[in-house]
């Protein structure tokens, strides 16, 4: 960097703006009173006389809240941007100060926003990489379970069925009790290697997953779920549909599991300009703060430039919505 650009650098530092802002507001005012005390008809004697000391302090008073007004006004922009300080979140992106009309401040809250924008780039690069290693790791997961414990559970009903037909009768009883567990078992290792690769989203789509989804949901728990998809969805890339997917899962896992709901309603519909994935329950709600579910799919919705809310509404139950806007959908598709 030449000396040249460290000197402008220097001349826009915010300690140097600080300085000069205050400089000139003390000066201005200052300037004004001498004005006054210059132009007026008021005189001061040495010693001070008794009646002019009112006018002194007048004048004085004036100068100092004329100064306070003018500091407060001018350095309010401070204030906004502290607080935005305290509340900013990586995971509510796009949380930004005004710069216009700020004038010499402009460029420290430039600064500012320009900071944020980078943080918000970094924790999304760092997002993507980490989900991307997850969904790796469940791939591999749900890969050897339906591989090796899969395989490896049927030669066991294979063999229990061959013996049970060969067995003595008091035997074939408790033969056909542990081929039912064994079965049992295999079913829920198909589960658990579906949920963490859901294969039908790769051979069927978005709409055949969210179906069987909904429909595992609902024979795994208990809790019947409402289940509307629009047949006419935009094109759609295999990083939406998959954070889609995602999202509507931990969506309905929360409802089951902290919710206590009694039943659900999922719907993917297409309104102007955005997709929506829509979660509600009838549970007890109350959600205060973002839980580690929550959170994850923040992240999630971020790595595909969508916007995830999650409220509780008055009378109960909890509201999960995900918009994707459907241009940029269309231009990841592309």
């Amino acid at each position: 960097m030449s000396e040249r650009t460290h000197r402008q650098a220097g001349a826009r530092s915010p300690g140097r703006i600080l300085f000069r802002r205050l400089f000139a507001i003390n000066g201005l005012v200052f300037t004004v009173g001498t004005l006054v005390l210059a132009l007026s008809p008021a005189t001061v004697s040495s010693p001070v006389l008794l009646t002019e000391i009112p006018v002194l302090t007048v004048g004085l008073a004036v100068i100092l809240t004329a100064n306070a007004l003018l500091l407060r006004t001018s350095l309010a922009p401070l204030d906004a941007l502290t607080a935005l300080m305290q509340r900013v979140d990586l995971l509510h992106p796009h949380n930004r100060l005004p710069s216009g009309g700020n004038r010499d401040l402009a460029h420290l809250i430039d600064t500012f926003n320009a900071m944020l924008d980078r943080l918000e780039a970094e924790r999304s690069a760092s997002s993507a990489h980490a989900l991307a290693a997850q969904e790796g790791e469940r791939r591999r997961i749900a890969r050897e379970l339906h591989d090796e414990i899969g395989q490896s559970l049927t030669v066991v009903l294979l063999s229990l069925k061959h013996a049970a037909n060969r067995a003595p009768e008091d035997l074939r009883e408790d033969l056909h009790a542990v081929q039912e567990s064994v079965r049992a078992s295999l079913d829920e290792v198909g589960q658990v290697a579906r949920r963490l690769r859901p294969g039908v989203l790769e051979d069927l789509g978005l709409q055949s997953a969210l179906s069987a989804l909904s429909s595992d949901f609902s024979q795994s728990t208990g809790v019947p779920v409402t289940r509307r998809v629009e047949a006419d969805l935009p094109s759609l890339s295999e990083d939406v549909e998959l954070v889609l997917y995602r999202i509507a899962q931990e969506g309905l896992t929360n409802a089951a599991r902290h919710a206590k709901a009694s039943s659900v309603e999922l719907s993917l519909t297409v309104r102007p300009g955005v997709l929506e994935l829509r979660i509600t329950d009838d549970g007890r709600g109350g959600v205060r703060q973002d839980g580690a579910g929550i959170r994850g799919m923040r992240e999630r919705a971020l790595l595909i430039g969508a916007q995830l809310t999650v409220t509780s509404p008055q009378d109960g139950g909890t509201d999960v919505r995900l918009t994707v806007p459907v241009a940029d959908t269309e231009r990841r598709a592309s």
